[in-house]
């Protein structure tokens, strides 16, 4: 085959030249992009021995990109969360993994919900992003009235096309007064907010500083004035003993859950950590 390369060769070339650009992880990313071209997955590659020219060019053209820190799944045009597939790109919020415990503590929060009262569980994800935390809790609850807001025209469009067939309630709009209908009847709030304090700009990764939108990312001198607005908004649509839990940054381990014990009507708060050890989310329950 003229021009053909080894597949060993062009994994071992493209995971050197990403890992000197400075990307976190380049062995998976390199295998990650090499399956996409060839249209088959990293798991087997190992059948590949070589890789026609053709797509040893389109290979190299989506290393470049990569090399230049745009994300990954700007590159393949998807993202998986939990147990769902996503359409993403410019607009609109890369799902990060560990996100995935805060969306679990939600599925087990709704199916406890049910569980326990006969009815069927009502959850609201307030700034949807992509419709990550949305998508996967309609997917693991099954029948779940699941409803979800994102203000940012580009990613509700993201979100329009990853929650298309399910029977999520979408809305276009603010958290701080979305589904007011809703007030008193809800009984698991979950959200992924802006939490990165304004100062803090040169510490963001280059794939998220320079290619995720700004709106949900940022969040005041401190980060935390999504996190107080999230407040509010559930203890408004929270039925008494429902509860709400909320992405943070991980030096914000106390500064977060602060916003909440602070305002008198929580009970329960505390914070959880990620699987690397790093406080990542809050939970609270409404008081009775």
């Amino acid at each position: 085959m003229s021009g053909a390369r080894s597949a060993r060769d062009l994994l071992r070339s493209a995971a050197a030249r990403l890992a000197e650009a400075g990307v976190a992880s380049p062995d998976a990313d390199a295998a990650t992009l090499l399956a996409h071209v060839l249209g088959t997955e990293r798991s087997r590659l190992f059948l590949v021995e070589e890789v026609a020219l053709s797509a040893t060019v389109e290979y190299d053209a989506l290393l470049a990109r990569r090399a230049a820190r745009e994300p990954l799944q700007h590159l393949t045009g998807v993202a998986w969360f939990r147990h769902v597939e996503l359409q993403v790109g410019p607009g609109v919020f890369v799902p990060r993994p560990e996100t995935e415990l805060l969306a679990g503590w939600a599925i087990e929060q709704a199916l406890a919900t049910g569980s326990a009262t006969g009815r069927t569980p009502v959850v609201v994800d307030l700034c949807t992003g992509s419709g990550a935390v949305a998508k996967a809790v309609v997917d693991e609850v099954p029948g779940a009235r699941v409803h979800a807001v994102e203000l940012d025209p580009a990613a509700h469009a993201w979100a329009e096309r990853n929650l298309a067939g399910t029977d999520v309630e979408l809305r276009e709009g603010d958290m701080a007064t979305a589904f007011e209908e809703l007030a008193g009847a809800v009984d698991v709030v979950v959200c992924n907010p802006p939490y990165i304090p304004l100062d803090a700009w040169e510490s963001v990764a280059t794939e998220a500083r320079d290619h995720d939108p700004h709106l949900a990312l940022f969040s005041g001198d401190d980060g935390l004035d999504a996190i107080r607005v999230l407040e509010r908004r559930a203890a408004l649509l929270l039925r008494p003993g429902g509860v709400v839990g909320a992405e943070h940054a991980d030096l914000q381990g106390e500064s977060a859950p602060a916003v909440f014990s602070g305002a008198g009507r929580w009970r329960e708060v505390r914070d959880h950590q990620d699987l690397a050890g790093r406080a990542r989310f809050l939970t609270a329950r409404l008081a009775r």
